[in-house]
């Protein structure tokens, strides 16, 4: 049986194998795999950001096409938050949560995030921010507490202002 096989696979040696043809995709996506490349180099494996000319609108819209929401409320909500770690972040889903902050103001206090980016626009309402904040009480254990309303709201706001000065620096270098 194992001879059989070995016979098999050596008679096969000399058969020319051609290659099976790659899809191309569309022609938008030849486009920017050729301008841009991807995570293998040029020409072959998965483009991860497609921003084209930065604030290029894709075909769904909005900007960035290769995360799914809008690169500039994305870019400025890691730029609001910088001070803060992240536990994680879903550029496709547009999910970010922060792991807890803890200020050296307020050391009986901490606070952790939740940003979620819900547009491909840059839209007012395409932003939403949770705050989430816990206070330690007499037996050192963090119990959880109401934030201000007005804090995410404060944080929503600066992450749009941020949105909308890296949209107006783009084109502006455009």
């Amino acid at each position: 049986m194992v001879g059989s096989l070995a016979l098999l696979l050596v008679a096969c040696a000399d058969v020319p194998v051609e290659p099976a043809p790659q899809p191309l995709g569309t022609a938008r996506e030849e486009a920017e795999r050729e301008r841009f490349g991807t995570i293998w180099g040029d020409g072959e494996g998965v483009t991860l950001f497609s921003f084209g000319r930065r604030g290029e609108r894709n075909a769904g819209g909005g900007v960035g096409g290769g995360i799914g929401v809008n690169a500039f409320i994305w870019q400025a909500t890691l730029d609001t938050i910088d001070f803060i770690p992240l536990a994680s972040a879903d550029p496709f889903g547009g999910l970010i949560i922060t792991d807890w902050y803890q200020s050296v103001d307020a050391p009986g206090e901490r606070l952790k995030l939740h940003v979620q980016i819900r547009d491909s626009a840059l839209r007012a309402d395409a932003v939403r921010v949770s705050v989430f904040r816990q206070v330690r009480s007499e037996d050192g254990d963090w119990l959880d507490a109401r934030s201000e309303e007005t804090t995410a709201r404060s944080i929503e706001d600066h992450i749009l202002t941020r949105a909308r000065e890296l949209r107006v620096a783009s084109t502006a270098a455009s």
